[in-house]
């Protein structure tokens, strides 16, 4: 059984088990999560899209970590002119474990 979820602007196939990097949710390291945009369920037989969500459909998961992932380095530069401009990022992201697909 799986199902496609989005959270945070991004879509997710996860099934019982898996353990995923969403963007930061605002939840504390332990605590259970219900991810309720569910766009697609399937068990292996039967496929139920959602219109844009499946009704009654969630996604239960447990908050394992957050962290911060690899730094992206920004360089701008404009020839001639001695203009370079240096930055760093770093997305912070949340680490969920996948407990149960409820139907």
């Amino acid at each position: 059984m799986y199902a496609v979820v989005e959270t945070g602007g991004k879509q997710y196939r996860v099934e019982v088990g898996q353990t995923i990097d969403v963007e930061k949710l605002p939840a504390a390291e332990g605590q259970t999560v219900h991810l309720d945009r569910v766009l697609l369920v399937s068990d292996g037989e039967k496929v139920q899209v959602g219109q844009p969500t499946v009704k009654g459909a969630s996604v239960s998961a447990t908050v394992v970590a957050h962290g911060l992932r690899r730094k992206v380095i920004i360089f701008r530069f404009r020839p001639k002119q001695r203009y370079r401009v240096k930055k760093g990022h770093r997305q912070p992201y949340t680490r969920l474990r996948i407990d149960a697909i409820n139907v």
